[in-house]
């Protein structure tokens, strides 16, 4: 059987590197090879920040496995498959033939897709019968909304208008009425600009008209309807501006992509968090945690601090954060998701320690300071020290401003469930959980500023989200 081989390969490959840093090793190799031999879905849940040698769990039976298979990565995971992971199969004799490219490979290669090829090669029915293994399944949904995602730029108007000369003017009078409303819109610059179905409904019924349509056109006039969302994007300094547009729910817009076909997927599934928003229902769900850790983790977070909204908040951010920062011998990050408040903060602090502090920097100084977004911080995190301190300046749930939030509120609205604890809050407590995993790692502490966090009902859900903690009560330098 592939789960007994799987057993035996991964036990020895264990034994020769010496003593794992990850226990569940040969369990994860177990579920995967079973879930393989079944042809069902299997959801393993790691906890976030699990050290990254969980990989050779997943890898071992993906070689012994003769099932034709297509495994789903990000750039970067690729680029640890193939330089990290890759070798180490061979070095004990195990190979993994790894076919790259859109052409399908024959049914005993493993096919590595990024979220963009998965999509091309479902649409075109090459993905055919293929197990997919998605060893990143929190970023599915995102990855996949992305790879839909269809773009505007102002030379695409040159292309469409070249295309079809017979209705250039109509398409200046549209191009400038949008140009107008999107340009007269009160938002912040790089602050996206929603735009209501009125708003390009003109548009819409003058494309049809005009087929064949240049790429992307095709594309946009497809990606309509209510489970989509558009904003445009303004670029201050030259005046102009891009239309964006993104399904609410991917896998909805993808019916039948993981239907049908047997599918692992493993991710860093935070509290809150369901089979995710992925709509499954797995056959197995399994979490794999690390041991209970032995110290808790020390969080400052005063019972009384103002709210985001309130004309003291800045100050508020400064004035702790001066106090957080002084006597800290190891890297501080500061999250916060408002540009305005990130950058005045970084300003303030900069101004009391110099060089120390930066925005959004990836080489810090051993006792530097890092001003940035949760984006920024996730992406980056990995290839970063290890904080001694992180102070959460707000808290990470996402705003209504975003046309793609509002939108997926919006639709949450109209069938009458509760947007908040269904949709932001989970989402918060994921990323949250993902993104001070390597705190708990230094042993450093937790500051959260947000008044949020003690004076509203869901503030106790977070810091269950937390746990095990301890609150510190006062600043002592450390």
């Amino acid at each position: 059987m592939l789960e007994a081989s799987a057993h035996h390969q991964l036990k020895a490959l264990l034994q020769r590197e010496g003593n794992p840093r990850w226990p569940h090793h040969l369990t994860l190799s177990r579920l995967v090879a079973r879930s393989l031999r079944r042809g069902d879905h299997t959801l393993v849940r790691l906890a976030p920040g699990t050290d990254p040698s969980w990989w050779i769990g997943l890898l071992v039976p993906l070689a012994l496995s003769e099932a034709p298979l297509a495994l789903v990565v990000s750039d970067a995971l690729r680029q640890r498959l193939l330089q990290v992971e890759w070798p180490r199969l061979r070095q004990v004799g195990l190979e993994l033939p790894c076919w790259e490219g859109s052409p399908p490979p024959p049914a005993s290669r493993l096919w590595l897709l990024n979220h963009r090829e998965l999509l091309q090669a479902w649409r075109s029915g090459t993905l055919g019968e293929r197990q997919l293994v998605i060893p990143e399944s929190e970023d599915l949904e995102t990855g996949l909304r992305l790879a839909m995602a269809v773009r505007l730029q102002p030379a695409d108007w040159d292309a469409l208008r070249r295309s079809a000369p017979r209705a250039e003017q109509s398409l200046l009078s549209l191009h400038q009425r949008l140009g107008k409303r999107i340009l007269a819109h009160p938002a912040h610059a790089h602050q996206p600009v929603p735009l209501a179905p009125e708003d390009e409904a003109p548009l819409r019924h003058l494309l049809p008209l005009l087929q064949p349509l240049p790429s992307p056109w095709s594309d946009w006039l497809a990606a309509g309807g209510e489970g989509w969302s558009s904003w445009a994007r303004v670029d201050p300094s030259l005046l102009q501006w891009q239309l964006h547009r993104q399904p609410l729910e991917p896998l909805r817009e993808l019916a039948g992509l993981l239907q049908g076909r047997g599918a692992v997927l493993i991710g860093t599934l935070g509290t809150g968090m369901a089979a995710g928003p992925l709509g499954l229902k797995p056959t197995v769900t399994v979490e794999l945690g690390d041991p209970p850790l032995a110290d808790p983790l020390p969080v400052y977070a005063p019972l009384r601090q103002p709210l985001p909204n309130s004309p003291h908040f800045a100050e508020h951010l400064l004035d702790h954060g001066r106090r957080l920062v002084l006597g800290q011998s190891g890297l501080t990050v500061v999250l916060i998701d408002d540009a305005a408040l990130c950058c005045g903060l970084a300003s303030g602090l900069a101004a009391e320690f110099g060089s120390r502090v930066s925005h959004e920097a990836t080489a810090p100084d051993s006792n530097g300071v890092i001003c940035c977004r949760w984006s920024w911080w996730m992406e980056h995190q990995a290839r970063l020290p290890l904080p001694r301190q992180v102070v959460v300046g707000l808290l990470p749930i996402a705003s209504l401003e975003d046309p793609l939030t509002a939108a997926r509120v919006a639709e949450l609205r109209r069938q009458g469930r509760d947007w908040f604890r269904e949709l932001l809050l989970p989402e918060a407590l994921n990323l949250l959980q993902r993104g001070l995993a390597g705190l708990r790692r230094n042993g450093g502490r937790l500051a959260v500023l947000d008044g949020r966090l003690r004076s509203r009902s869901w503030g106790r859900q977070v810091l269950s989200a937390l746990e095990p903690w301890v609150q510190l009560a006062r600043l002592l330098p450390s």
